[in-house]
């Protein structure tokens, strides 16, 4: 036979010729070798390394059984491998097909972009059982909120019928006792300014306890009957605790993911019915001989108010406290200042803060002075002087506040449906009509009638005001503005009863519904100028 060409050894062979051959010519002298070596793994095709081609070749038949399996598959595709060898092999391997040089070589920072941490399933029981403890922690801490604010609106809604006595005791005018209305807006302007500071340094948990002890000295001061003085001290003490714990719980239930505008609603419905409670029990002490003794019952509520507020948030920061519900802190939320004053630079370079505090300043004075509500109840003073109504006149506050209860709870539905942002114009040019009524209208009845609608209509603006806050301010100062916002906001629970009492003095009482009718009208193109959503520059 012809001597072998050395490359045809080196061409891989196609597995569709394997099961054709039976026999094999190989050198005489590699025979043995071969065999020997036929159960190596490692060898691949037949070598002519080594062999001196200047001899005749003498080649006898060898089997092919004797190869191995590793050996008679081939495993590299060789420059002169044919068309069928090269389809059957890349058809072979098409899903185990190694790595490119490109995808060998990428960067280290984009393997680990493309990487994902591992997952854990936890099993249907352990994850229900996580959800219902997180449900019902949220619930606990709304609860405690709820409770907070049933206790503001028992303070707020309990000297509209006490405003007549305390008059008559200390024997001053509308001027003097308009004093308590200007220490209680001193003590929310101060207390949104420190909020930002102390919820910064203290937390979330640290300042509602200190709020709580602030209201708990307020009546501590006020049950023993004080001389006057004493008595506008205390109001500071009721503006700086409430303005605290205001801005915190709004910025608490207005940081919520789920549910945000039923609790902010249910929030502010619970300060409308301490509200309405407080003036049922005020009017009975407004009637008796220790008429102070009201305000130990108002000291009991503040203690459980602080031991709740203890128990439930523990000194925690809100973060922390959000994530005990389940709810992840929001990207933004992460950002920090280096100070408090470029803290304090970054809420007021925010155009948006200031148009909600004015609105919240004169949306909050005009529930104020319409309702009888914190301290100041005028609408009362104004149904005795101007319908001649007795002392059971308090008892429109607490119509007021029901309003403003039913309101908070009964119109969630219409918000959704019309859109916050629309629906507060309708609420207020409808409230102007009614307030118009209570003006021209000498009926008692039908006043009381349209004091509790206006109390309907304007029940939902708060917690719309603090939703839409929400939605166009940056998480990681929500809480901080919100605390300037509600400070400046009951701010106007002084300044416009204030406003309103240097206006009686001059012109009478009945200049009462002429300066809520043009308050209201300034609700409207405030809310006009507030944009629907948040502004990125």
């Amino acid at each position: 036979m012809d001597r072998v060409d050395s490359s045809a050894d080196d061409s891989a062979l196609d597995d569709g010729d394997v099961p054709e051959l039976s026999e094999v010519a190989v050198p005489k002298h590699l025979a043995t070798s071969i065999v020997a070596s036929g159960a190596n793994t490692n060898a691949r095709r037949l070598s002519s390394v080594g062999q001196d081609f200047n001899y005749p070749l003498d080649l006898h038949t060898f089997p092919v059984s004797h190869l191995s399996e590793r050996t008679r598959r081939p495993s590299v595709i060789r420059a002169d491998s044919g068309t069928e060898t090269i389809a059957t092999i890349a058809s072979s391997l098409k899903d185990s097909v190694p790595p490119t040089r490109t995808q060998t070589f990428e960067s280290t920072t984009a393997i680990l972009n493309q990487t994902r941490p591992l997952q854990y399933e936890e099993s249907p029981a352990v994850t229900d059982q996580v959800a219902r403890k997180q449900n019902r922690r949220s619930v606990i801490q709304f609860a405690a909120l709820c409770w907070c604010f049933a206790l503001e609106g028992w303070n707020d809604g309990s000297v509209g019928p006490l405003l007549p006595v305390i008059q008559a005791y200390y024997s001053v005018g509308f001027s003097v006792v308009s004093l308590l209305f200007v220490s209680n807006c001193c003590g929310f302007i101060i207390g949104a300014g420190a909020n930002v500071w102390l919820n910064e340094r203290l937390g979330f948990g640290k300042v509602m306890i200190l709020g709580s002890l602030f209201l708990l000295a307020t009546y501590v001061i006020q049950s023993p009957v004080p001389l006057f003085p004493a008595l506008v001290v205390s109001f500071l003490f009721a503006g700086f605790g409430m303005s605290l714990q205001g801005a915190q719980a709004n910025g608490f239930v207005g940081s919520l993911k789920k549910n945000k505008s039923p609790k902010l609603m249910m929030l502010h419905a619970s300060y409308g019915m301490g509200a309405f409670c407080s003036p049922l029990v005020a009017t009975q002490f407004s009637q008796a001989r220790h008429w102070s003794f009201h305000y130990i019952i108002s000291a009991g509520i503040a203690v459980s108010n602080t031991v709740i507020l203890c128990a439930v948030f523990r000194f925690k920061r809100q973060e922390e406290l959000l994530m005990e519900i389940g709810q992840e802190p929001s990207e933004d939320a992460f950002t920090t200042t280096p100070t408090s004053v470029n803290l304090y630079q970054q809420i007021f370079n925010i155009r948006v803060v200031h148009l909600l505090a004015v609105f919240a300043l004169i949306y909050v004075g005009v529930e104020v002075t319409i309702g009888g509500m914190p301290q100041y109840g005028w609408i009362v003073t104004f149904i005795i002087r101007e319908r001649d109504g007795g002392a059971a006149a308090g008892y429109i506050s607490s119509g007021f506040f029901g309003g403003l209860t039913l309101g908070r709870l009964a119109l969630m539905y219409i918000n959704k449906r019309i859109g916050e942002h629309t629906v507060v114009f309708i609420y207020v040019l409808l409230s102007i009509g009614l307030e118009l009524t209570v003006w021209f209208v000498p009926s008692i009845i039908e006043n009381a009638v349209a004091v509790s609608f206006v109390g309907v209509l304007l029940g939902p603006l708060w917690p719309i005001l603090v939703g839409h806050g929400a939605r166009v301010i940056p998480a990681y100062l929500f809480t901080a503005c919100m605390g300037l916002i509600t400070g400046v906001g009951m701010a106007g629970s002084a300044a416009l009863p204030f406003i309103t009492g240097i206006l009686a003095s001059k012109y009478g009482i009945k200049s009462l519904q002429p300066f809520l009718v043009a308050m209201m009208c300034t609700m409207v193109g405030l809310w006009a100028l507030i944009p629907k959503t948040r502004r990125i520059a």
